[in-house]
């Protein structure tokens, strides 16, 4: 099967183009007769048409979050003014990266063939997540694809200006982190070496924060490959148990207890879980179809049990806060502003308020230790200089003084 392009006349007589995918010119005329549009001239569309139906062996494409955000965004504007397979089109067309440009032909070439725009994203799993796509067939089913994809744009616009705010933040703490290891690293294996046999050669009894400056300067030297191999070996081991399901969980749930991750972790589930849940409520699904998908995105495996506990709760006809109250991880304020919501028959946009709150806690919270951490490097890194330096100057020190009495 192959795609063409082509342009015909409907029949208020405007012109309109598209890509048909078929056996043939006559396939393609069949289509559009069906269609009630009259073929004016029929073309093998220049896309590669062989990945309207992606083989099997062909290792599936990934988008980047920044290229999904841009694409999502811009598919929110074009469905608006043309049909879905006109904006995909129009969006593969002007798309600079290849990779980019070779994902969006194949949805493309999946809408062509017949399916759901859902569907044939799926044919592309690595570009879009399975919250994504059911995101998106929530909006097909409803007729809401426009607003769900432009909810979609500003969730993943929000959280790639997070991302950037993170790693801009980062960069300097991180280079001045690395600077001040290589410094410590370079005094202990060539400076204090150096100083050691001077003091040594004299005969005197070393103050005992130079002995234990020099121990760990010798242990540096002389064992620092066993100090490598033991990490190496005890990766291998935490990576052959993080396979387990049951040492996922139990690591997961220490996670959640930790007094300042455990807090962030909870934030950050139940924003996204809100912001899912309004959603798909705004798309006129209902909450279960949201937690079960929720569900299957959650990475830490304490939160996902507790959400598909959750998703078996609503499903034997309890309510939505009760058994966010039962599951006993989420924020109180979550809790309570669900069951402000159930109660006032206004459950989308308390979850949305919500979500804000949460977001915006964890925004703020993020930015204060971010700001915390350029300083404390700094006051760790510069302690144990003074140390070394101290260690050293220490025995000079005491020369001096017996020199003088």
């Amino acid at each position: 099967m192959a795609l063409f392009d082509y342009v015909a006349v409907d029949t208020a007589g405007r012109t309109v183009t598209g890509a048909v995918a078929a056996t043939d010119d006559a396939a393609v005329r069949k289509t559009l007769d069906r269609k009630r549009l009259v073929p004016l001239s029929i073309t093998p569309s220049t896309s590669a048409s062989s990945r309207v139906e992606r083989a099997p062996s062909g290792k599936p494409g990934r988008l980047g979050s920044k290229a999904l955000a841009l694409t999502t965004r811009q598919l929110a504007t074009l469905v608006s003014v043309a049909p879905i397979e006109e904006a995909l089109r129009t969006i593969a067309l002007q798309a600079d990266r290849p990779m980019v440009r070779m994902i969006l032909e194949t949805v493309h070439g999946g809408v062509m063939s017949g399916r759901r725009l859902s569907d044939a994203m799926a044919l592309e799993p690595r570009a879009f997540p399975p919250l994504y796509r059911a995101m998106v067939s929530a909006g097909e089913t409803s007729g809401a694809l426009q607003s769900i994809l432009e909810r979609l744009a500003d969730r993943l616009e929000m959280d790639e200006q997070v991302r950037g705010k993170v790693i801009t933040a980062l960069v300097y703490p991180l280079v001045l982190a690395v600077v001040a290891l290589g410094v410590i690293g370079a005094l202990m294996t060539f400076v204090v070496p150096k100083v050691v046999d001077q003091f040594e050669s004299m005969g005197q009894t070393l103050p005992l924060l130079t002995r234990l400056v020099i121990g760990v300067s010798e242990l540096m030297q002389n064992w620092s490959w066993l100090f490598a191999l033991v990490i190496a070996i005890g990766a291998l081991g935490v990576a052959a148990l993080w396979r387990n399901p049951s040492f996922r969980l139990t690591i997961d749930s220490l996670q959640l207890r930790l007094p300042l991750v455990g807090r962030l972790t909870r934030d950050l589930h139940g924003a996204k879980m809100a912001r899912t849940l309004s959603t798909m409520i705004a798309a006129g699904l209902p909450v279960l179809e949201g937690l079960t998908i929720t569900a299957r995105t959650v990475s830490n495996r304490a939160l996902r049990c507790a959400t598909e506990t959750m998703a078996d709760t609503v499903r034997e006809g309890g309510g939505l806060s009760s058994a966010m109250r039962r599951a006993d991880v989420f924020p109180p304020i979550l809790v309570y502003m669900t069951a402000s919501g159930e109660s006032s028959g206004r459950l989308e946009p308390m979850l949305d308020r919500a979500a804000d709150y949460l977001e915006r806690e964890f925004a703020t919270f993020t930015a204060v230790m971010l700001s915390l951490l350029e300083p404390a490097i700094i006051v760790v890194m510069g302690g144990i200089v003074c140390l070394i330096v101290l260690s050293i100057l220490l025995p000079i020190l005491q020369i001096n003084t017996l020199a003088m009495g």
